[in-house]
């Protein structure tokens, strides 16, 4: 009974101090974190392998909270363990019982730095929107494997957000890849935030959908530290048995355990305060009373193996035209001197894999439409790929995994699609993750494939945080609109140098070669295509193929026009209002998209300059048809080259001969 009093003694120490810190934050879930006593404690002082005095270190076990919001028992234990924190590692000191009172949020590991030191090490990415966590884990199994690494990744998920869509994603792509060393423990203590969860929900039915699935599912009373014990002793005999189902592992919990008054509904996501929490706290008390709870055997936690990954290979890529002499495409693309944005992009990721070992590539049942099957064909590659099927959130939340296993993601789909993932972009943003979207059929000029298919809110919304810093990265985000092969190539190769997360936007068609190997390209940059002194287009992707266009026919009207290629967001805002009063002050922006992409960037640098600029918008400013060709869309949008000479004839007041 030793181990099993010990347990529950650690239990109700954490409990307690859970109930504490959330009532010094006036915030935070406790119920939820009471419920997971047991689980964490067997878990961080038993069973999981790492050191708390180097939580970061590669080699050591990871677990990751789905159900984000319980955080304040893992905070309880790191500031019991001693968990090192701080701003950098050179200002690591070990968390204290006073660190975690001083906790001002409580409600996920994104919010819930210790104050007033920042940085965390034991977490891998924040979590507080509910469902993403076990994405995260097979992400981080993922890098792990492909460092040989012998470390399990814990992920706790909650019965009322595995209801979420992405729980079954990911657990359909941990099955699928075999990705054995994540250990899902569901933690099953039956209300949600409202009400008690759905029956669909419940401990029972889940573990047949999970063995429905190929798992090995252990239920457990979640408070019983001998079954908690032998449960996670069954995940680690079969992890690395190729032959074994993976192990998933359900837990019936109670909700704000220990606590009779903390029970039920109505108490989600409340700081017991004043007497509720004295009263919480003596019944903690009488609990321990009841079950036996003493600390008469010592907790040691198992280290981790000291081993470490390999550095990986590193070397420069090829250039676009070596890449592709490389891959034998001279005569299908340097012959012809037409290649679309997305071709490029797969002979870039081809290039990057074989130049950079730390590269992986992952792709959502598009990659021979996106062209990342490029990487995947090439069988000294195919390990650093991973197909995510249907599945985009899954696949970004995995991307943000990866990234936090050292790996440099690169994940593509088709631009339209990562609608679906906005939720999980941000959270991974807001975990510092190393992303790189690529979205390819972008815009309007798809034709027949229609609205359907096509992206046009992505750079709005993309440039939100283009337009944000957060602690690790600045900007937030880069937004990347190629608009030739040479360009894209380039942007690629830069994506993968570039610390942090960037988005490039790739079109289907075939265009002509703008520009050649002599030409560079940095994130934040823009290419000035013609110079003029009437008027400043500026345009990106395939619009400037149309902007070109009109610059011969502007040319037959005696307008002398300026084409910039802004192929990035955010720009030299200087150098492009710098550009425009050579130019008459006056600013054409011509866009594939719906608005605020790269006519509001310029409308915010022209109301932050305050200078008399005219500005005038082209974009789509209505649901737009299929249609048999881009000709033909881009006409009907009021976007093609003879629409962006009347516009330009109506900004100058001139009139058309």
């Amino acid at each position: 009974m030793s181990f099993d009093s010990t347990i529950q003694a650690k239990a109700i120490e954490l409990s307690k101090l859970a109930y504490e810190m959330t009532a010094a934050a006036g915030s935070g879930h406790p119920t939820s974190a009471a419920s997971l006593s047991h689980i964490v404690s067997v878990l961080m002082y038993k069973h999981m392998r790492w050191e708390p005095a180097n939580p970061a270190h590669p080699s050591s076990d990871r677990l990751v909270l789905s159900e984000g919001h319980a955080v304040p028992i893992v905070y309880a234990a790191c500031a019991d363990l001693g968990v090192m924190i701080g701003a950098s590692k050179d200002q690591w000191r070990p968390m204290t019982r006073e660190d975690a009172l001083q906790l001002r949020a409580l409600r996920s590991p994104v919010d819930g730095h210790p104050n007033p030191v920042e940085g965390f090490p034991f977490f891998d990415a924040a979590t507080g929107s509910l469902g993403q966590g076990l994405s995260i884990a097979a992400g981080l199994a993922a890098a792990a494997r492909l460092d040989k690494l012998d470390k399990r990744i814990f992920c706790i998920i909650g019965d009322g957000e595995s209801r979420e869509g992405q729980i079954w994603e990911a657990v359909d792509f941990i099955k699928d890849h075999h990705l054995s060393a994540v250990c899902p423990i569901f933690n099953c203590n039956h209300f949600a935030q409202s009400d008690a969860v759905s029956a669909q929900q419940g401990p029972d039915i889940t573990a047949r959908k999970l063995e429905a699935a190929g798992f090995k599912v252990v239920v457990i009373d979640g408070h019983q530290p001998s079954q908690i014990q032998e449960a996670l002793s069954t995940h680690a005999q079969c992890q690395f048995d190729p032959q074994a189902a993976p192990v998933a592992i359900v837990a019936r919990t109670i909700k704000g355990w220990g606590s009779p008054s903390q029970q039920g509904q109505g108490h989600h996501g409340k700081a017991a305060e004043g007497e509720a929490l004295a009263k919480a706290l003596v019944e903690l008390d009488e609990t321990a009373k009841q079950v036996g709870a003493l600390a008469d055997a010592p907790l040691k936690i198992e280290l981790m193996s000291p081993g470490k990954p390999e550095a990986p290979a590193i070397k420069a890529a090829p250039s676009f035209t070596e890449a592709c002499k490389q891959f034998g495409l001279e005569d299908k693309i340097l012959a012809k001197k037409k290649c679309s944005a997305r071709r490029a992009y797969g002979i870039a990721l081809h290039a990057l894999g074989l130049a950079q070992g730390h590269v992986v590539a992952l792709d959502a049942d598009v990659k021979n439409s996106t062209f990342a099957e490029d990487f995947y064909k090439d069988e000294t590659l195919k390990e650093r790929f991973f197909e995510c099927r249907i599945a985009e959130q899954n696949m970004v939340s995995v991307a943000a995994g990866l990234s936090a296993g050292g790996k440099v993601p690169f994940a593509s789909t088709f631009a339209k699609f990562f609608t679906r993932a906005y939720d999980q972009i941000e959270m991974a943003v807001n975990s510092g993750a190393n992303l790189k979207l690529t979205g390819s059929h972008c815009g309007i000029t798809l034709a027949a494939d229609g609205p359907s298919q096509m992206s046009l809110p992505d750079v709005a919304w993309f440039r939100a945080f283009s337009l944000a810093a957060n602690k690790k990265f600045d900007p937030a985000f880069y937004i990347l609109q190629p608009s030739d092969a040479f360009q894209a190539y380039a942007l690629t190769l830069a994506m993968a140098e570039h610390s942090g997360p960037c988005y490039m936007r790739t079109v289907r068609a075939d265009v002509e070669f703008l520009y050649g190997e002599a030409d560079k390209f940095t994130l934040g940059g823009h290419e000035v295509l013609s110079e003029g002194r009437d008027l400043l287009i500026v345009a990106s992707g395939y619009m400037v193929h149309e902007a070109n266009k009109a610059l011969e026919k502007l040319d037959a009207q005696g307008v002398d026009a300026t084409l910039v290629d802004l192929y990035s967001l955010p720009f030299d805002a200087d150098a492009l209002l710098d550009l425009a009063n050579e130019n008459n002050a006056m600013i054409l922006s011509v866009e594939d998209n719906y608005g605020g992409g790269i006519g509001s960037a310029l409308a915010d640098a022209v109301a932050a300059d305050g200078g008399g600029f005219n500005l005038r918008q082209m974009y789509v400013r209505q649901t737009p048809k299929s249609a048999r060709t881009t000709e033909d869309v881009l006409a009907a949008a009021e976007l093609s080259a003879d629409h962006i000479v009347q516009q330009a004839m109506s900004l100058l007041e001139l009139s058309a001969t």
